[in-house]
């Protein structure tokens, strides 16, 4: 979990950490948080985060939630 977390700060210029299920070996759940003050730039990072999510082979992605502020 920890290389995703760096791979996706790294490439999308975000903060990222694991939030819950810490203790878990096959569980987890993490936080993105994106800053701007475009909407459109914003879903748009989110939107790659979470297709690079969905593209590494050893996770499965069973749900996701989007929040703005």
């Amino acid at each position: 979990m920890k290389s995703l977390l760096t791979r996706l700060q790294n490439r999308f210029n975000i903060s990222a950490a694991e939030v819950d299920f810490n203790d878990e070996l096959r569980v987890a759940q993490i936080g993105v948080a994106v800053v701007s003050n475009d909407k459109s730039f914003g879903d748009s990072v989110i939107a790659k985060v979470i297709d690079m999510v969905r593209g590494e082979p050893e996770i499965i992605l069973t749900d996701y939630r989007t929040e703005i502020l």
